[in-house]
């Protein structure tokens, strides 16, 4: 990968709507090269998918939870139904096993406290063997954003 490859993928991070001249253009390509690049990288799996990102407080979902869960149980089947589970929520936006005082941490967005609870108490009901669960709530996003330093 060199700085052009890098240009590309740093320009689509800030706007994937951008078009294949726009972006050849803007690296100083034409476009044949440009999309070569582009497909090259799709190919490696550099670029996995082009989303739009919405913003969740004008959708009602301005009540973000950081939920960390410890378990007695480290069996490999216990791991796999507990993550096709936790998969299952629409509402875990981030999900990750860890290492320190939790075995797993989700970001959890949801509209408010309610719908909070009744996510918890969904979650705590359809796994067994889990020992704690702690949750921290989000007063304020501070930074957010999907780019990848490149």
């Amino acid at each position: 990968m060199d700085k052009i490859d890098r240009k590309i993928l740093s320009l689509l991070q800030q706007d994937g709507t951008l078009s294949l001249n726009d972006l050849a253009e803007a690296v100083n390509l034409t476009t044949t090269p440009c999309w070569k690049r582009l497909k090259r990288l799709e190919e490696a799996g550099v670029i996995t998918k082009r989303v739009a990102l919405l913003n969740p407080e004008s959708l009602g979902l301005s009540f973000t939870a950081f939920v960390m869960v410890k378990t007695s149980n480290h069996s490999h089947e216990w791991y796999q139904e507990f993550v096709s589970t936790v998969n299952e929520f629409p509402e875990v936006m981030e999900f990750y096993r860890m290492a320190g005082e939790y075995d797993y941490m989700m970001k959890v967005l949801v509209s408010d406290m309610k719908s909070f609870d009744d996510f918890y108490k969904k979650l705590v009901n359809s796994v067994d063997e889990i020992s704690n669960v702690t949750s921290t709530f989000a007063m304020e996003p501070l930074k957010y954003t999907t780019a990848l330093p490149v």
